[in-house]
């Protein structure tokens, strides 16, 4: 059977894969799998984010489900309230980082959290019978202004706020023309922040830098903070989920060293906890999770398999390389808005600076790339690599350890047609050797 679910809900390009009577179809399925109402629905700013809010609306009413609009939401938002506010379900309309074309629906189950890689079979099998249960009462639309305030109370409920108040930081946000330009200047000003905003307008061209947050589009966030003397800086993706951060310096830091402090600072409070994380995020977590006697678990690719993890297990922390950062004790899921409030509650109990908190760290340097790749490419890819003579994972993709500090990793993606490369080691320079060798290396075997 075809999949339609990608690594992070279902995507594509509005007006070409994503029709409107797939978006029709593919809502009465997960409105059947939901069976019970009320169902949350939200959305971005990408241009065709209200449109789809109509159709996902009237799907649901054709199965008698009633629906009720939050309107233009950070997707953890949206989370949290469907949780919080006592919802059957919720659908954010969004496709998260992908270029502005795109669009796409990730369902929330009723605790809040992404639906399990089962429920997406489940809902693709009721899709592809095309059998739904059309009700002879419609359900009705309504809306919901109380997402915004459940989120931004419930966020601060998980920091020592009127600690965080009282040092009075300065924050540079860049907002990326998203999402999170709803919500994130908010909390800051509530938390008792100076704000430095720029790409503050959404636009769903996400005309400021793109709608994914990089080292190498992130120059104005670094200007921005040390102009400014900012205490930090964080960068949000198109639906806020992530968060990339810039230290007083100025310095962009990864995914994976963010996640490290923040989990450091974590781990203290709560000693032998379980952390959850992808299988190509840093091995320096288990370095730090051994100090407080915790335990480190490890997933394929995807927010979706980290949280359902976490969940299962009751774990404290979960996290992406690429800056998606899950705090269990809030909601197991992606948030940009939880984690940089974090950072503020890190920083308001410490003398240090970011940048300092930063060099006390466990050494390590990870990069990564990307190919475009078909399916039969990567086939090619896998076939070379795994005549090497390294320890392998095959979890998901190739994972290959080169020796104690360093491993390649590559796989593809599950939402774009390319091959993502990774890899880590405790020298830049050696990661650059094993970087550059690997690129090479899998460039060659997929034809390029």
């Amino acid at each position: 059977m075809t999949r339609l679910f990608g690594t992070n809900g279902v995507r594509g390009i509005f007006g070409d894969d994503l029709t409107l009577d797939f978006v029709s179809d593919i809502t009465s399925s997960i409105g059947t799998f939901f069976r019970k109402g009320p169902i949350l629905v939200g959305y971005d700013g990408r241009e065709s984010s209200k449109v789809l809010s109509k159709i996902v609306c009237s799907s649901l009413g054709a199965l008698g489900l009633d629906s009720m609009l939050c309107g233009l939401v950070p997707t953890p938002c949206l989370q949290l309230a469907t949780k919080k506010l006592g919802y059957g379900g919720g659908i954010m309309i969004t496709a998260s980082h992908n270029p502005p074309q795109y669009n796409g629906l990730k369902p929330t189950a009723s605790d809040g959290v992404e639906i399990s890689r089962k429920d997406e079979l489940s809902v693709e099998e009721i899709y592809f019978k095309k059998r739904w249960p059309l009700s002879k009462k419609p359900g009705v639309t309504g809306y919901d202004k109380r997402a915004i305030r459940t989120y931004l109370d419930g966020i601060k409920s998980k920091v020592n706020s009127k600690k965080i108040r009282s040092t009075k930081f300065k924050v540079a946000l860049d907002l990326g023309n998203g999402a999170q330009a709803t919500t994130a200047p908010l909390l800051c000003k509530e938390l008792g922040c100076d704000v430095v905003a720029i790409n503050e307008k959404i636009d769903g061209t996400f005309p400021g830098r793109g709608s994914e947050p990089t080292p190498q589009n992130l120059g104005r966030l670094s200007h921005a903070v040390v102009k400014s003397r900012a205490d930090l800086g964080v960068a949000f993706d198109g639906d806020g989920d992530r968060s990339i951060f810039c230290d007083n310096e100025g310095k962009i830091l990864t995914g994976d060293r963010s996640a490290l402090l923040i989990s450091r600072f974590i781990l203290t409070a709560h000693p032998k906890s379980k952390v959850v994380t992808t299988i190509n995020s840093t091995s320096a977590i288990e370095k730090i999770a051994e100090k407080t006697g915790s335990r480190v678990l490890r997933t394929k690719v995807g927010s979706v398999e980290v949280s359902r993890k976490m969940v299962q297990e009751n774990a404290i922390i979960g996290f992406e390389e690429n800056g998606g950062f899950m705090y269990g004790r809030h909601n197991q899921v992606r948030d940009g808005a939880m984690t940089l409030a974090l950072a503020l509650d890190l920083l308001s109990k410490t003398s240090k600076t970011m940048s300092e908190e930063m060099d006390s760290l466990p050494s390590s340097f990870t990069a990564k790339g990307k190919l475009e790749c078909s399916k039969d490419d990567f086939k090619k890819i896998l076939y070379a690599l795994k005549n090497e003579s390294y320890k392998k994972d095959l979890t998901d993709g190739i994972k290959m350890f080169i020796d104690k500090s360093s491993w390649v990793m590559v796989r593809l993606s599950g939402t774009e047609p390319i091959a993502r490369i990774y890899a880590e080691s405790d020298t830049e320079d050696k990661l650059a050797e094993i970087f550059d060798k690997y690129m090479s290396k899998i460039k060659r075997a997929a034809g390029r």
